[in-house]
């Protein structure tokens, strides 16, 4: 796909002019498999919705008052272990799989096709697990489970997808040019992302072969999946960051960063990711020293990278006006929303000290912003792929509903945080001993209703682009 220009697709793409210092954007080659791309947004968007029904228990079992009318302790554990596979795991890999076959040449085209046949079975198995009896709920980082069954039957048929999926991206993986400028900047982050993605897949890989036996399930888990969990983290971090920058150019900011020296900082956020075989190499995968590096190498990797990018966004973003093209409104804040949610995270991890819900509000707004960040893509690529633009008042207040009541949610629990609740507990383990405590975590549940509100127009907003007739949909269709 190296070397496509814009025509191909349609004409100069929209917001990118020729003062544009650095046009990050990518066109759609006219012999990319846009079926296959559709399904991986399809498969994405299902898991959202179904992740939305389980949010729903999930908050109520948290929220003072509506919790007690909740048998609370299965409910919470059961809707969360389902809610953050669907709704990261599963929509991560989905949008993954979207972006990957969007950048990948015409290769191995089998392979893709199976990699997401097995990722919608598994998606299935891990839905409906709960409602076969399928194990007790365990609350490993990174990947939950339900130990038994259905669901670890399904996590095993999805990370099967997962290996096929960055094969068929590694053999089809665009050429870059030498010139190295801004489409060829999101093909190297799109291609790092995938061989981040496959270190993770050995990663998890190796942890379950290493790890002892006869643990608790609970410590099992907990093992197995450090390592690849933390080298995930690298994956959706340049998934971000290929977002943040092509989201804006697209709405016409002029980002003052050269594509070299963005490709550079791309490489660094890489670079990172292979500390993880030194930890296998160097420690015991149950020591502290194991876990330890893992989490360095996160923490350096990601920072490196994020802020200077995130910098010279916000920069081009300051200095742009806003965009008249039908849809640009959307982006903009999405793009927004995504920037604020995860600079949120990340401040407050620095604050975080013993186990309280401060470390879900941290590591929420990091993921919610690269949640946003999907979405502003998603709204980008709809009508490159024949689909109607995303517009409206729903389109363009959509990213800040959902962005505004996630805020809210992680304040809540950084507020409760402070006066000592604890993590992963509801209900009657909940024990809330303040009003000051009460209403925290009432904020947490107002927000995680406005959220789910959010998410819901989301999926209304695409849902409806989706089932758009082709005639409606005129944009990308040169």
């Amino acid at each position: 796909m190296s070397g496509v220009s814009a025509a191909q697709d349609g004409g100069p793409v929209a917001g990118t002019t020729a003062s544009s210092r650095s046009p990050y954007t990518l066109a759609i080659a006219a012999d990319t498999d846009r079926s296959l791309v559709r399904g991986w947004l399809w498969l994405g968007l299902l898991a959202l919705i179904v992740s939305g029904v389980y949010s729903i228990l999930l908050v109520a079992s948290r929220t003072p008052g509506i919790n007690a009318m909740l048998p609370v302790e299965d409910f919470f554990r059961v809707a969360l272990v389902v809610h953050v596979d669907l709704s990261v795991l599963v929509w991560f890999l989905a949008l993954a799989g979207m972006l990957w076959s969007l950048s990948s040449r015409p290769r191995a085209p089998a392979l893709g096709w199976l990699a997401l046949a097995l990722a919608c079975a598994g998606t299935a198995m891990l839905g409906i697990a709960p409602f076969t009896g399928s194990g007790l709920p365990i609350m490993a980082n990174y990947i939950p489970v339900l130990d038994g069954g259905m669901f670890l039957y399904g996590l095993g048929v999805l990370g099967v997808a997962a290996a096929l999926l960055v094969l068929r991206s590694l053999i089809a993986a665009p050429a870059l040019g030498m010139a190295f400028d801004g489409s060829d900047v999101l093909r190297f982050g799109l291609n790092a992302s995938v061989i981040a993605t496959a270190v993770a897949l050995l990663a998890f890989a190796a942890s379950l072969w290493l790890t002892p036996g006869g643990l608790d399930s609970q410590t099992y888990y907990e093992i197995a999946f450090w390592g690849g969990g933390h080298a995930l983290q690298f994956t959706w971090t340049l998934l971000m960051l290929v977002a943040w920058l092509w989201l804006a150019s697209e709405i016409g900011a002029r980002i003052p960063l050269s594509p070299r020296i963005a490709l550079l900082l791309l490489m660094l956020a890489l670079v990172s990711v292979f500390v993880t075989p030194w930890a296998y190499l160097a420690h015991d995968v149950s020591t502290v020293e194991h876990r330890d590096l893992h989490t360095w190498a996160m923490r350096l990797g990601g920072g490196i990278s994020i802020v200077p990018i995130g910098l010279a966004v916000v920069i081009g973003l300051v200095g742009s006006r806003r965009s008249p093209q039908p849809g640009h409104d959307a982006l903009r804040a999405a793009l927004i929303a995504s920037m604020i949610l995860f600079a949120s995270g990340g401040i407050i991890g620095i604050f975080i000290s013993g186990s309280n819900v401060r470390i879900p509000a941290h590591y929420h707004g990091c993921i919610v912003g690269v949640t946003l960040a999907l979405m502003g893509l998603v709204y980008l690529l709809l009508p490159k792929l024949g689909y109607r633009t995303p517009q409206g008042r729903m389109a363009c207040w959509q990213p800040s509903l959902y962005g505004a009541g996630q805020l809210m949610h992680i304040i809540g629990l950084v507020w409760s945080g402070g006066y000592g609740v604890q993590r992963k507990v509801a209900g009657a383990e909940q024990i809330l001993r303040s009003k000051a405590e009460i209403a925290g975590m009432g904020l947490m549940g107002m927000g995680g209703l406005i959220a789910i509100i959010g998410g819901l127009l989301f999926v209304i907003v695409v849902w409806k682009a989706l089932r758009a007739p082709q005639s409606v949909a005129k944009e990308g269709q040169s």
